[in-house]
């Protein structure tokens, strides 16, 4: 079974692309009128994907928002892949050289059934699942994204994590042939990242292999990469090669390059400034063609899923523990 058929799921339960590509035919349409002609729509802001309907069921569970979901040209161009360079739009330009097949993930520490898996047999017999999650980057912006996953702890699992694993590391291919960002000393290679151990099981954390119904380009972490809701994106590790299960808080990229600045949670706090900017606000992509972004608005804790992940920090001090 090939890795495209593996993530097949109804057609009913994907958010449908035609949504969005429909504008792009309504203007195809009008600029095709004799009457209207293509001087009449050529400055025309074409209308945003419309809101998904969510039942009160997936809105209590978090897999789901009715919000104004980002366009797929804004998702797939806009973008943070430091092994492809540093700028938003290189890794879409750059990133045509990763291959993707064969792939396979290294899973190890301490678990009863550490090994070498192959994709296929890694996320085998698990039903991809829709999740539409809002993303929010650090540098203060932020999407809405319709993934395509299975649930991270659904593979963890298979491993039968042991007692002493505390935390679980994660590790992206580092590639200088593939990944000509490898060449700079932007950040300490290979791209590191880890999570707490419950972080990890928590039925919000995803092992994304799509968006909009179709595999990850590469741009965007493929063949497989994480999706913590919750937290700052750069903790959604892209393109992920191994997976450890250690005792110990790993080391991560960020945490390692700039302490200060990017701690090992990280998780989404309007109310921690980072050192450089305010975390009050964000700018969220427009989903228009004549911006990119849209006014800006409140930040929310944990990314809005306060109700489903808040639980977990009870306690802590997450201005100490940011």
């Amino acid at each position: 079974m090939s890795l495209r058929d593996t993530l097949k799921i109804p057609a009913a339960e994907i958010t449908d692309e035609s949504v969005y590509r429909e504008r792009r035919r309504l203007l195809a349409a009008l600029a095709a009128s004799p009457a209207l002609g293509l001087a009449g729509c050529a400055d025309a802001d074409p209308p945003p994907p419309p809101k998904v309907t969510i039942t009160p069921e997936q809105a209590r569970s978090g897999f789901r928002t009715s919000e104004t979901l980002t366009r797929y040209e804004d998702v797939t161009t806009y973008n943070n892949f430091y092994e492809f360079g540093t700028n938003k739009a290189d890794p879409s330009r750059a990133a045509r050289t990763l291959r993707t097949s064969p792939w396979t993930v290294a899973v190890g520490g301490h678990c009863a059934k550490p090994g070498r898996v192959a994709l296929e047999d890694l996320i085998k017999g698990l039903t991809p699942e829709e999740r539409i999650y809002r993303l929010r980057c650090v540098e203060g912006w932020s999407m809405v994204i319709p993934w395509l996953g299975v649930p991270l702890a659904d593979v963890l699992k298979r491993f039968q994590p042991t007692s002493q694993a505390k935390y679980v590391a994660f590790t992206t291919l580092a590639d200088r042939k593939q990944m000509p960002g490898i060449g700079y000393p932007a950040l300490d290679w290979p791209y590191r990242e880890g999570l707490r151990i419950d972080e990890a099981m928590h039925p919000l954390t995803l092992l994304a292999t799509g968006l909009y119904g179709k595999p990850l380009p590469q741009q965007n972490g493929a063949p497989i990469r994480l999706v913590v809701p919750w937290k700052y994106g750069f903790k959604s590790i892209k393109s992920i090669v191994a997976i450890t299960f250690v005792e110990k808080m790993p080391e991560t990229s960020w945490h390692d390059a700039q302490s200060s600045e990017y701690g090992f949670f990280s998780n989404v706090n309007p109310n921690v400034d980072h050192p450089r900017w305010s975390q009050k606000t964000e700018r969220r992509i427009s989903g228009t063609a004549s911006k990119l972004f849209a006014e800006r608005i409140p930040t929310r804790l944990f990314n809005g899923y306060a109700d489903q992940v808040g639980g977990m920090y009870a306690g802590m001090d997450l201005k100490k523990w940011f």
